[in-house]
Formats: structure tokens, C-alpha cells, sequence
């Protein structure tokens, strides 16, 4: 009898379990790595999520900088659970400040002093003396969907920011920093898309040499201190020691850490990877050349056999492409450029030969030839598994008024990506659908502006094995700056999407480059209910 009843009771827990998370599923989903938008299996449930988290980094230390910041939702994703429209804001993060100056983004990320492995908070942090922000006013709050909020700030010690939006605002909640810097090393224009928390993040295009000073930027989002991970790969793999290991990354604080301080051998083309042993983070490169200008390097999609760069402006002087095969197998590519008449093969550079660990760089010069475009890799051996990350330096303009970007790796488009703070005429949209005979067609909407306008919506179809550059939509009667949505119509085949901004300064053509990958707006959500025969024979 003892034993029945124990049996009995060890199968009441385990119904307890799975209703009570099914529950709590179905009222606040999260967006995850199966955010995507797969269809959804027999039993699940595709939902909006109900909260999600964004990381903006430090924008600039220059005198010289001005930073906008847009913030904004797609309209009819979902209403909250509760009934509520939900909110959206971000907070000020601290810094950490030690003797070297890691809080102005001077100094390096360092091993605890006290021989921990880096969970030290506070005055103990791996980085040294954790400083709270100055301000604690929310930025960019968000109140309803549909119509972006700005804000700008020329402060060179703006601060790194951390939040989150919930219930009706969460699916799809968007945040953009976009940088101008008038002179100086870090001229040009800087923009990047604000970052989801994660635990393991690679950016191949990272560089340690004399003329680059890379710096990433780690910012924690929770409450309690995480610990990570840096490591260099270079043309022969590993490059530095230990200087990498154990950064402790304190509670609702940001960490910059100036890779040329990881090794001692200048390095110009190499690979980063990060790992948050402990807790996550927000991570971002800032690529700062003394004669390219600077910009943000978004992490790259995680590694796949397959990988595609969107989004090559079509008057680039120069395109270096960076890329790894990080597990424990060679990966043969071929390399094709997808044009608006269909995939060609770039002359010298029919193939790429990535061995295991180790970063390859090469040089595609003009690629485009006048012609927009997005570079496609795919394995040899169509059978071939072996995983890849890799990204795009693009330049435009000649002699000293050259300006760089980057394109990484990004994830189709699957149910929705958005894009924000376009103003005037100054965004393109590219559009690429890699696989042959499958023809992509897709909605596109301008939402409304910051200060007034009426949205508009358009369809365009992209050819199965071309790219489509676009001068997007533009909301009417539009008043300051606008987001971009896109989104694939049901049967589509696969898209991905990238926007170029393009803000000359000067003769400078000063030009940034954001992909944009599905936002995981939505979460499939088992169907779990009480099954009683389980306490039957």
C-alpha cells in the first residue's frame, strides 16, 4: 500500500508541474531561441510574448556626438493577458570605474582581485569599483504601439541603458541608437539596433591592430552579477592567454572591455567570441579606424552550414568578408552574390576553404560593380552540416573621405522585423531571397512618424536567387522619424532583410547598416491539460 500511494503521489506532482507551467506559459510568454516562426506542431499554440528585454551600449565618449534614440512597437500584435496596454521604457545602467579608466571605456576588463572567479559585485568586480548612473529617468518610454518616440542626448558620458516592455508592447518592441560624430577618430556615423540578452555571442570582423581600437561593450541586465568569457580567434586560431577569462560583469551595469588589451600580437582580422558562464549579458562591438571612421559591429547570427550577409550598397569601393568555422570541422563554402538579376559567382573567389577555429579574411574589392546586392555562402557538399559565422566590412567613399560598416550574419525574416528611426530619404531597404525558385513576397509598412503622419503599406515580390534594393514606403504627411516593418506573406519563400542609412557629412558619406532579423514576437506554447488514465494500469 506504501507503495501505491507513493506512486500515486510522485504522479499528482508531475500533473501539478506540467499544468502549473503550461499556465504560466500561456499568460507570459518570452521570446526565446524558438521565437521564430516556424508552424506550429500538433498540441502548441503560437502567442505573443508578454515581456522582453533590450540592451542599449555606452554611444560615444566624443566631444563632438550627438545620439538619437527611437523606440517603438508594431501595432495588433497582441493585447496584454491582464487586458492592459503594457509599457516600454529603458533605464540608465552604472559603469565600472577602477584606476585604468574602464568606465569611460580607457581601461580593460581585469580578473577579480580577490581570486574568485569574477562574482564579486560592487567594489570586488572583476573591473574594479561598480558606480550607480547619474540618472535614473527612464528614456524613451513607450506608451502605445504604432507611432516610434525619441529622444537625443550629445552628453559624451551618455550612459549604457537596460529595459523592458511588457504586455501589448512586448511582441516586436524595438530600440535604435543612431551616433553622429562631427571629427576625430570615431568620425562618421554610428548605429545599431538594441540587443536581446543572451549567453553566447560571435563577431567575426573584430580587430586588435594598431590602426583599430575595438572595443566590446557587456552589459548586464539582471540582479545579479554574471561572469564571462572573451576569446580571440585569429588565422591560426587562439590569440592572447587569460586576460579574457573571468570578467565579472556586476548588476545593472555596463563593462567595455578594449580588445587590443587580450594579446599581445596586433591582429587585424579576427573573430570574438563571448560566453556569459554566468547569468547574460547585452554584448556590441564598437570598431573605431583612424582612417575608416567608426561603427557598430552587431553580433553575427548563431553558426550555419548556410549564411547570409544582406544589404551591400551598391556604390561600395571595398567589401572584406570575415569568416569561421567554429566547431571541430573544416567548412568548404561556395561563395555567390545575390544581384537583382540573379546569383553570380565574384571572380578569384568561387570558394572559401574555413579551417577549424580559425579566422579567414579576404578581400572582394568592388563586389558589387555599381549593382546592390547580398552575399550568399552555402556548403560545397549540399550534405554538409558544418556550422559558420561570418560578417561584411563594407567601405564607401575614396581617400580621406572613406566611411565603413558592417554586415554580419543575420536570421531570416520569418513573421516580422522592424526597423526604426528612417527620416527623409535617407534609408534603403534590401531585400534578398536566396533559394532558387522560391520567390519571396512581402508586406512592408511605414508606420506613422514621431511628430504625426499616416501610415502607408506596400507589397513587393523578390525573385527566388535575387536581392532587391528599394527606396521603402513612406508614411503620409510624415513629421520626424518612422519605423519599418516587414513582413513575409503565408507560403513566402525565405527573405532576409537589411537597412542602410545614409546621413553625409561633409564629403563624407557617413552611412551605417542594420540587419534585420526576425523579432521573435511570438512563442509556440505546448497545449498541456490533465490526463488522469496515466494513474490507471
Amino acid at each position: 500500500m506504501k507503495r501505491t500511494m507513493m506512486s500515486l503521489t510522485g504522479v499528482a506532482v508531475a500533473l501539478a508541474a506540467v499544468t502549473g507551467v503550461a499556465a504560466v506559459t500561456g499568460v507570459a510568454a518570452v521570446a526565446g531561441p524558438d521565437g521564430g516562426g516556424q508552424d506550429a506542431p500538433r498540441g502548441s499554440t503560437r502567442l505573443p510574448v508578454q515581456r522582453s528585454a533590450l540592451l542599449c551600449p555606452a554611444p560615444t565618449s566624443s566631444e563632438v556626438g550627438e545620439t538619437a534614440y527611437t523606440a517603438f512597437a508594431p501595432k495588433g500584435a497582441a493585447a496584454g493577458a491582464d487586458g492592459k496596454k503594457g509599457t516600454a521604457q529603458l533605464l540608465p545602467a552604472g559603469t565600472v570605474q577602477d584606476a585604468a579608466g574602464a568606465a569611460d571605456g580607457k581601461g580593460k576588463g581585469k580578473k577579480n582581485p580577490k581570486g574568485g572567479k569574477g562574482k564579486g559585485s560592487g567594489a570586488d568586480s572583476a573591473a574594479g569599483q561598480a558606480v550607480p548612473p547619474r540618472d535614473t529617468k527612464p528614456v524613451v518610454p513607450l506608451r502605445d504601439a504604432g507611432r516610434p518616440v525619441t529622444a537625443t542626448t550629445d552628453r559624451p558620458d551618455a550612459p549604457a541603458l537596460v529595459g523592458t516592455a511588457d504586455g501589448a508592447l512586448a511582441p516586436g518592441w524595438t530600440v535604435q541608437q543612431t551616433t553622429s560624430v562631427a571629427a576625430g577618430a570615431g568620425r562618421g556615423l554610428l548605429g545599431l539596433s538594441c540587443t536581446t540578452p543572451d549567453t553566447t555571442f560571435w563577431f567575426p570582423g573584430v580587430s586588435t591592430a594598431t590602426d583599430r581600437q575595438d572595443y566590446v561593450h557587456l552589459t548586464n541586465p539582471d540582479s545579479t552579477p554574471a561572469v564571462v568569457d572573451l576569446e580571440l580567434r585569429g588565422k591560426d586560431g587562439g590569440l592572447g592567454g587569460s586576460a579574457g577569462e573571468d570578467i565579472s560583469v556586476p548588476p545593472h551595469t555596463t563593462v567595455p572591455v578594449l580588445l587590443s588589451t587580450l594579446t599581445g600580437a596586433p591582429t587585424t582580422n579576427a573573430s570574438l567570441h563571448v560566453v556569459a558562464r554566468e547569468g547574460r549579458v547585452g554584448a556590441a562591438v564598437q570598431a573605431s579606424d583612424g582612417k575608416l571612421g567608426s561603427d557598430w559591429l552587431p553580433a553575427a547570427a548563431d553558426p550555419s552550414p548556410r549564411v547570409v550577409l544582406p544589404g551591400i550598397p551598391k556604390d561600395a569601393t571595398s567589401v572584406r568578408l570575415v569568416a569561421l568555422a567554429p566547431g571541430e570541422a573544416d567548412a568548404d563554402l561556395k561563395v555567390q552574390l545575390a544581384t537583382p538579376t540573379g546569383m553570380i559567382t565574384p571572380a578569384g573567389v568561387e570558394t572559401l576553404h574555413l579551417k577549424s577555429g580559425m579566422t579567414t579574411a579576404v578581400d572582394l574589392k568592388d563586389l558589387t560593380k555599381g549593382e546592390a546586392g547580398s552575399l550568399v555562402l552555402t556548403p560545397s557538399d549540399s550534405g554538409s552540416k558544418v556550422p559558420v559565422a561570418a560578417a561584411l566590412r563594407v567601405t564607401r567613399g575614396k581617400g580621406d573621405k572613406q566611411e565603413m560598416a558592417f554586415i554580419p550574419a543575420t536570421r531570416p525574416v520569418e513573421k516580422r522585423a522592424t526597423v526604426v528611426d528612417n527620416r527623409g530619404k535617407d534609408s534603403t531597404l534590401s531585400l534578398v531571397a536566396p533559394e532558387k525558385g522560391k520567390d519571396a513576397k512581402v508586406k512592408v509598412t511605414a508606420s506613422a512618424g514621431s511628430g504625426g503622419g499616416t501610415p502607408v503599406t506596400k507589397t513587393y515580390t523578390v525573385k527566388g536567387g535575387t536581392s532587391l534594393d528599394i527606396a521603402p514606403p513612406r508614411p503620409a504627411g510624415v513629421k520626424g522619424s518612422y519605423a519599418l516593418t516587414v513582413e513575409p506573406e503565408s507560403g513566402s519563400g525565405p527573405v532576409y532583410a537589411a537597412r542602410m542609412l545614409a546621413r553625409p557629412q561633409g564629403g563624407l558619406p557617413a552611412f551605417t547598416v542594420q540587419p534585420l532579423p526576425d523579432d521573435r514576437g511570438s512563442v509556440l506554447v505546448p497545449t498541456a491539460g490533465q490526463d488522469l488514465s496515466v494513474l490507471t494500469n
